[in-house]
């Protein structure tokens, strides 16, 4: 696997977008708002930085991790991942809405994830027609430092 799109840009979005690029993955962090990327690219770079300053990533691996990410504000963007991780607001109502929107999109060998602390992941998968394929992976905040995910699968 090579390509990820993280769907919602805030703190965690951002963060997961941060991580999986800094690992190598191509990734496309997707976001109704463009402003809400142009912030989330902001705090990744910063993050980077620090990470320079402190000697943990040298000035090239930086630019290579910022490289690999791209933006979009439509969902249209998942078209082509292996591996989608939703990181939208805590509401079963847009979490439901999503995982409809990126069963139609994402190719059908893709993994479908939820970063989501508290909406079963059981009542997630069910929006879609391929339910042994959508798992939760609960990122810790902050992602960058916390090497911690929590990988959940649902009842089937």
């Amino acid at each position: 696997m090579s390509k990820v799109a993280v769907v919602g840009a805030g703190t965690m979005g951002n963060g997961i977008a941060h991580v999986f690029a800094q690992q190598g993955w191509n990734v496309t962090l997707v976001d109704v708002a463009q402003d809400a990327l142009d912030r989330a690219l902001k705090t990744i770079s910063a993050n980077i930085e620090r990470l320079v300053k402190k000697g943990a990533r040298s000035t090239e691996q930086g630019a290579e991790t910022l490289a690999r990410i791209e933006t979009s504000t439509s969902l249209d963007a998942a078209k082509n991942a292996e591996l989608v991780v939703e990181a939208a607001t805590e509401n079963s109502d847009i979490k439901f809405d999503i995982f409809e929107d990126l069963d139609r999109l994402a190719p059908n060998g893709a993994i479908l994830a939820s970063n989501t602390s508290s909406i079963s992941i059981t009542e997630i998968a069910k929006q879609t027609r391929r339910p042994e394929r959508v798992i939760g992976m609960h990122f810790m905040n902050p992602v960058p430092l916390m090497p911690l995910v929590e990988i959940v699968r649902g009842r089937g």
